[in-house]
């Protein structure tokens, strides 16, 4: 077994010569090596190598949660069966974003080719109403979509990991839970990230008696290497190992949910937990020089902004232009303002809103849309608007990828909106309740906590979905398995999941460096470019500023830019990339 044992000692971006358009990740690792027939090869962020495997491969934010995953597939279980596994210990070994109190997307590719996605994202309780979040003078309160007991939205998480198991996986609820049961009885060491984690969350949830109990020992912040045990998320999950959905959303763990929302002016009731039913919608799908690209349709943004991006920038040879040349990055750039603003317009719950899917993923749209275009100068966003065409989550956000040697590959990207949802603890259940709520509309041309805008397509209505930017995705070409990938980080997802696949179609890069290299982002408003450090080079920057490009945000933080976690298929071979940029592992065989 090779283990890649601590966060990275060195972790920089350097520039090979002056005005390069590439960069070099430099690491240092310790491993240690077990020799043993079929043991799996698992490699932590601080290896920047892909993992090998030719029977299966896991790729997530947690190495537990891989290891979960993995160990469910070697002893006879499928990728569903894997990915189920692995989303459950995520709910016990990354808390901020792992979850059974939020909701997420599934994009499944099965061994006979066929591709079917499941949306068990959050919804709009009963109770729920257009202005809620409004003071008497039609104001935004401050805090109460995003920090408060009514800005969780009912939980969709158990119902879509339960349904996806009960539809095509192979083994038993007790088999694929047994690793995070054991997790959540047994306690494991905390990470020095995680410990990191808690100590700065626990402020915000000092209002949160069951809060402070789970993330802190009696009020004082853990430790890294302490051992963390959560006895009453291990009774909560007992329960719907023995149960079902039932175990959640019927009997003693929703009696708690129902309380804790009656003890803070919460509006979720039983009659929202049993009425709460995950949906198999109709993939998005996009071709692509030749690929084959498949996404997640509303009320995920992801899967038709990433068709629609793809579909503005294949008439051009962005492989000629150059990675991080002018050229390309403004390419991107203006693919990314048109969509983002479409997204404002025209993306929302399709049960609620007649979407324009067929038209914003329409390859003459694409041409339409992107006609005004100029290589010579910027656009200016309050100029572009929405397209005439009938428009979040938090860096907490998590996604891994999943494949098995059938070539059954699994996209799941799942969150509780900002790291820790809404910061409350059910009490006596164990888990977090999600603020899924900030990510509707809460006012027209308002921004979100992530500065998104949006409009009466993602309105609030009672039982409705509200929008994502979640982009899980799979990619085939002749038939054949390609890749698998997707990210949290918000509004970022959309383009980190954009760039991954012209990375590897357009500049032909191995996984390790289309998931690796530097990123940027531009998302209408507001007008300007965030970007990792090192992303761009002097030239590249004084070529965009020519060009009318004036507004750059640099994010100082590398590890918050996204988490790609992905699996590249090459001559038949998984190749599974954990994203360096946060810890977690590639698990395979």
């Amino acid at each position: 077994m090779q283990r890649g044992a601590t966060p990275p000692v060195s972790e920089r971006w350097q520039e090979s010569a002056p005005g390069a358009n590439f960069v070099v990740l430099a690491f240092s690792f310790i491993a240690s090596l077990v020799a043993a027939a079929l043991i799996p090869v698992v490699a932590s962020a601080a290896a920047p190598e892909p993992v090998y495997g030719t029977n299966a491969m896991v790729v997530s934010r947690s190495s537990l949660a891989s290891e979960a995953g993995l160990k469910v597939m070697r002893e006879g279980g499928n990728a569903i069966d894997g990915a189920v596994a692995t989303a459950f210990t995520l709910a016990v070994t990354y808390p901020s974003a792992g979850n059974i109190g939020g909701g997420g997307f599934a994009v499944v590719r099965l061994a006979d080719g066929k591709v079917v996605t499941l949306d068990h994202r959050e919804r709009a309780p009963a109770a729920a109403s257009r202005d809620m979040y409004l003071d008497g003078d039609g104001n935004v309160i401050p805090g109460l979509s995003t920090s408060s007991h009514q800005a969780a939205g009912v939980p969709g998480s158990v119902d879509g990991l339960l349904l996806l198991l009960e539809t095509y996986g192979t083994r038993s609820r007790r088999e694929v839970m047994a690793p995070a049961l054991r997790h959540a009885r047994r306690g494991f060491a905390l990470t020095p990230g995680l410990a990191r984690q808690f100590e700065g969350v626990l402020p915000r949830m000092k209002d949160h008696p069951a809060s402070v109990a789970k993330f802190s020992k009696d009020g004082k912040p853990y430790k890294a290497g302490d051992t963390w045990r959560q006895p009453d998320l291990a009774r909560t999950l007992t329960r719907i190992a023995r149960d079902g959905r039932d175990g959640f959303y019927k009997g003693p763990v929703a009696d708690k949910i129902v309380a804790e929302m009656k003890r803070g002016g919460g509006v979720v009731n039983h009659a929202d937990l049993v009425s709460y039913a995950s949906v198999w919608r109709d993939p998005v799908v996009g071709n692509y020089r030749g690929y084959t690209i498949y996404g997640m349709g509303p009320p995920s943004s992801g899967g038709a902004m990433i068709v629609q991006m793809l579909n503005m920038i294949e008439p051009y040879d962005v492989k000629a232009m150059g990675y991080g040349s002018a050229d390309a990055v403004q390419l991107m750039v203006e693919a990314e303002r048109r969509a983002y603003a479409d997204r404002s317009q025209h993306l929302g719950d399709p049960d609620f809103y007649d979407v324009p899917l067929a038209t914003l993923t329409s390859k003459a749209y694409a041409r339409l849309r992107f006609a005004d275009f100029d290589p010579a100068q910027a656009s200016v966003s309050d100029e572009i608007g929405a397209g005439p065409a009938a428009p979040a989550e938090s860096l907490e956000t998590t996604h891994f990828s999943v494949m098995d040697k059938t070539g059954m590959m699994v996209a799941l990207t799942t969150t509780i909106n900002s790291g820790y949802g809404n910061k409350i603890v059910v009490e006596g259940a164990g888990f977090l309740l999600n603020n899924e709520m900030n990510d509707f509309s809460i006012k027209p041309n308002t921004p979100n906590q992530y500065q998104l805008l949006g409009r009466e397509a993602n309105a609030i209505a009672p039982d409705k979905r509200m929008l994502s930017s979640m982009s899980p995705t799979l990619v085939v070409r002749d038939g054949e398995p390609v890749l698998v990938t997707g990210s949290p980080g918000g509004s970022t997802i959309i383009t980190t999941t954009f760039q991954v696949l012209v990375n590897v179609i357009d500049h032909g890069m191995g996984i390790d460096n289309a998931v690796s290299v530097p990123r940027f982002h531009h998302q209408w408003k507001p007008d300007n470019i965030s970007h990792e450090s090192y992303a761009f080079s002097p030239e590249t920057i004084k070529v965009l500023n020519e060009r009318g490009y004036r507004s750059f945000r640099e994010r100082s933080s590398w590890r918050g830019f996204s988490d790609a976690n992905s699996i590249h298929v090459v001559d038949g071979q998984m190749q599974g990339m954990k994203d360096p940029r946060n810890d977690g592992s590639a698990a395979g065989f």
